[in-house]
């Protein structure tokens, strides 16, 4: 446990984080946020964040040591997608239970379960995540993963992040932590070459990176590693070797992208594919630091053309629902890179931003918003879900896009409502996924069901007037029959 408390320390002290540099030494090595409450697990623990950033490596083996429930939790909770391989779908676990614990079992039943997965799939490396139960006993789960490794001849990684140390984000770092210690740089490319970048913090959710990697192809730009989306284990241990790099969710990977900087010299800056100017802006930069580390400068010439075809066709496509959209007021719930990349990818089509949430974003994220939106009073750290509802049941906003676990907010409130987090179905990154991002705000917005929903209902209607009541005989009919099927009585019917 020292050198697990000794990692976290070096996590949080995080000089590529601009606000915990202008911190003086004694508080910044307390970190960029503050941990959780050991025990809580609002927004995911360590052992979750973990398993987001480390799953997503399609062809490896993740075996979690610790109770069955850990895994139930956490597996299949984002929607990464893959390409190929299958493996990381099969959930592994130790399943210890309470016997075990009792009788000092943890470790050998750990080196059981790495020999069956070895000779039941043959996987290139086998990731072991550490969960409080096992940490908390005593496990050494590194000298398991180290002999193991020795006996069967393959990458046997610790994932040394248990739960209880602390937040969701934390548990990103460590894992990242874990690859450069255990993976990056261990296996060496023959086809290195000057336009290699790597793109970190790219979850490929929906499989939105499919939609950027073509435009990196025709520029003739290689991802090397794309960490952790549709990533393999060869492709990571090879990623020393990329000439610059992406990254996308700093909030989650920016300990990784320094000190890959730090020991490979691979520069790196951070952007976003969401929205068009964001993504020819990627695309600008990705050219620029490859010529910068010694690519060709024609580049940067094919890099523009490319980037004018593209947006004018994107444009093209979302004139015909500029009419529809202009001027309606959306409500984003959400945070980190999507708390200011979507805001920016909206308001290009003439949609008003009335608020979005700051809550997991860096401070870089924070001063993007600010000159986006010129007005603070839109930005919020957090919204109560009282106040969100109030927000929208007043009729504040058109729509709101946030996570699932918001979603039932806006429809209680009787408001669109749209997935824009890890479960979400469609992709919308690149200049395709924006205008499927308008798309499915057009279809929420516009479903008929909204006008329907809002009706007064039946038992809210104001009694009628006896004038008001059927004169014919027919209607007087279908009336006498409802009433008969409804216990009612003819003064108890009225009209809305």
């Amino acid at each position: 446990m020292s050198s697990l408390r000794a990692k976290i320390q070096d996590v949080f002290n995080e000089p590529a984080c601009e606000q915990n540099r202008d911190k003086v030494a004694k508080a910044r090595k307390k970190g960029c946020s503050k941990p959780l409450t050991p025990g809580a697990a609002a927004g995911g623990c360590a052992f979750d964040g973990a398993k987001i950033v480390l799953q997503p490596i399609t062809d490896v083996a993740h075996l979690v040591h610790g109770p069955l429930a850990c895994e139930g939790n956490s597996w299949d909770n984002r929607g990464a997608a893959s390409s190929g391989p299958t493996l990381w779908r099969t959930s592994f676990t130790t399943d210890l239970t309470e016997l075990d614990v009792v009788m000092g079992q943890g470790e050998r039943k750990l080196f059981k379960a790495i020999r069956e997965i070895k000779e039941a799939y043959g996987p290139p490396a086998i990731f072991v995540y550490s969960t409080c139960v096992t940490a908390l006993i005593g496990d050494d789960i590194e000298a398991v993963c180290k002999r193991a490794a020795e006996k069967f001849g393959l990458a046997v990684v610790p994932v040394n992040a248990p739960g209880f140390v602390g937040s969701k984000n934390l548990g990103n770092k460590l894992a990242s932590e874990a690859l450069l210690e255990h993976v990056i740089g261990t296996a060496e490319p023959d086809d290195a070459g000057p336009y290699d970048i790597n793109i970190l913090g790219e979850f490929n959710l929906s499989g939105e990176f499919w939609l950027v990697k073509p435009l990196l192809d025709r520029l003739g730009i290689r991802v090397r590693a794309c960490i952790p989306g549709d990533a393999r284990y060869f492709d990571i241990a090879c990623a020393h070797r990329a000439r610059a790099a992406m990254m996308v969710c700093s909030t989650a990977l920016i300990n990784l992208a320094r000190k890959m900087e730090q020991r490979w010299e691979i520069p790196f800056f951070e952007g976003s594919f969401y929205g068009i100017a964001d993504t020819s802006e990627a695309l600008r930069q990705i050219s620029q630091l490859l010529v910068n580390k010694g690519a060709d400068p024609e580049i940067l010439g094919r890099t523009e053309v490319l980037i004018a075809e593209e947006e004018a066709i994107a444009w093209k496509k979302l004139a015909a629902y500029r009419p529809r959209l202009e001027g309606k007021r959306v409500l984003l719930n959400t945070g980190g890179v999507k708390s200011w990349s979507v805001v920016h990818a909206l308001m290009e089509i003439g949609i008003e931003i009335v608020g979005t949430s700051v809550k997991k974003s860096t401070v870089e994220d924070k001063e993007r918003i600010k000159q986006i939106l010129k007005d603070d009073n839109h930005i919020f750290e957090q919204m109560a879900a009282r106040e969100l509802y109030a927000m929208l049941s007043e009729h504040k906003a058109d729509i709101m896009l946030s996570g699932g676990r918001t979603q039932f907010i806006g429809l209680k409130a009787k408001t669109p409502w749209l997935d824009i987090n890890q479960e979400r179905q469609h992709p919308y990154a690149g200049y395709d996924g924006m205008v499927e991002l308008v798309r499915q705000i057009d279809l929420a917005i516009h479903n008929p069901i909204w006008r329907q929903v809002r009706e007064p209902a039946p038992w809210d209607c104001q009694p009628a007037m006896k004038d008001d009541l059927p004169s014919t005989k027919s209607e007087t009919a279908t009336l006498h029959a409802v009433q008969e099927f409804a216990g009612t009585t003819a003064d108890d019917f009225g009209e809305c």
